[in-house]
């Protein structure tokens, strides 16, 4: 029989929070976390908007972080979060069978930057010798396998913005073969830094500071969108097999990981595909078993590129039909920004927290809605109260990469 996958911790560091409750609290109120780019960020003026954490990090950070990169740091925050949360003891598990899966897209971003800056504008002739372990995208994976002792399968996954919703799939199935009885998965990314915020710049993608102000900038699904709004941010679960949660007296469980669906458009490097999404989508249903009208929640990819949120809100009409105006989509980037690798984990441990609570944030500044984006967004308001047995988090990437993760509640 195929074991049972459950959730029995949650961790989360975000410009809207660090920690489950304040984040959570923050989505809920609709308070963004997106401000002005800092002027010091390089070495020519740079104007734009980003979601970044700033609150000071070293009063949560793990001692074993203490020199890594600002990725790292994250992850562990997070990982450090989820395992204290589920009541995890590393000294009473068996090592062996508890692994770490982990995505980001961009790994160790601020460490290269810094490093070039170093030899091209500083004219350095040598580097920290530490640069490359900082820069390794597989750094976080491996600093919180070894700091916990755990020895079980440690992947890393790079699948840009897909990155960790593949992580936890992966993870999912991990368990279900037999092959770990619990698995620290999510993602961490940290890109605000000069050169990787120019490249976004050249794509022309980044959304411009809204009349408002930084925080009103991320506008998913609005008719007045100017754009996606980078963000910083890891969100990790622990993920554990039912047989092993119940024999070690877990504590609470937000849900059950049952559905995982990956696609690949192979139509355009940025241009995403409403028929690869469309398979992702039923290809997570199947997995779990559940009809379309099981889902209440989907936490949307939601970007606030028009092409994006468009073909997002096709593939959820073609998949749903009439029950996609029924449920509720909303798309928390509006607040925490887009955490590119980081972005599946951070999303669903936002649904998990929905599923938990039985509530649903909103989606922040949606006060003009496209008319070709027609379902429920749930605008500005978030919804307590709510009946949700199923949830659904939707992550599409560039390069065509779709990954898609459902969700539904313990019993």
């Amino acid at each position: 029989m195929t074991p049972r996958v459950v959730v029995t911790g949650l961790g989360v560091a975000s410009a809207c929070g660090i920690g489950c409750e304040p984040f959570f609290a923050n989505l809920m109120a609709g308070r963004s976390g997106v401000s002005r780019l800092p002027v010091d960020m390089g070495p020519h003026p740079m104007q734009g908007v980003a979601a970044r954490i700033t609150e000071d990090l070293a009063p949560h950070l793990p001692r074993e972080a203490v020199g890594t990169d600002r990725v790292t740091q994250l992850a562990m925050i997070a990982a450090q979060q989820a395992i204290e949360d589920a009541g995890l003891d590393p000294a009473t598990l068996d090592a062996t069978r508890v692994g770490v899966y982990l995505g980001t897209g961009m790994g160790g971003a601020n460490t290269l930057d810094e490093s070039y800056r170093e030899i091209y504008d500083k004219k350095a002739v040598r580097l920290k010798p530490t640069t490359v372990l900082r820069v390794m995208n597989n750094a976080p994976t491996a600093h919180i396998s070894l700091a916990y002792g755990f020895k079980g399968p440690t992947l890393t996954f790079s699948v840009a913005c897909a990155s960790s919703a593949v992580a936890i799939g992966e993870a999912m199935r991990l368990i279900q073969h037999g092959q770990a009885d619990v698995v620290v998965a999510g993602g961490a990314e940290a890109l605000l830094a000069y050169g990787v915020v120019k490249a976004w710049q050249a794509l022309h993608t980044l959304a411009l500071e809204a009349p408002e102000g930084p925080e009103a900038s991320s506008r998913p699904f609005a008719k007045d969108r100017t754009g996606l709004v980078l963000g910083e941010g890891a969100g990790m679960l622990i993920l554990e097999s039912l047989e092993h949660a119940r024999a070690r007296g877990a504590g609470k469980i937000y849900g059950e990981m049952v559905g995982y669906g990956v696609s690949s458009d192979a139509a355009h490097i940025t241009k995403p595909s409403a028929e690869g999404q469309v398979r992702a989508i039923r290809g997570a249903l199947l997995d779990a078993g559940l009809d379309p009208e099981a889902i209440g929640y989907i936490n949307a990819h939601g970007t606030a590129t028009q092409v994006g949120d468009e073909s997002e809100t096709a593939a959820i009409r073609e998949v749903f039909g009439e029950h996609a105006y029924r449920l509720a989509v909303s798309s928390t980037k509006s607040m925490h920004g887009h955490t590119l690798g980081a972005a599946g984990g951070l999303e669903m441990v936002v649904s998990l927290l929905a599923l938990a609570k039985q509530a649903i944030p909103p989606t922040a500044n949606l006060h003009m809605p496209d008319p070709a984006c027609d379902l429920d967004y749930v605008p500005l308001v978030g919804r307590s109260g709510v009946a949700l047995g199923a949830v659904m988090s939707n992550s599409f990437a560039f390069g065509g990469s779709n990954a898609v993760l459902v969700a539904r509640r313990f019993g």
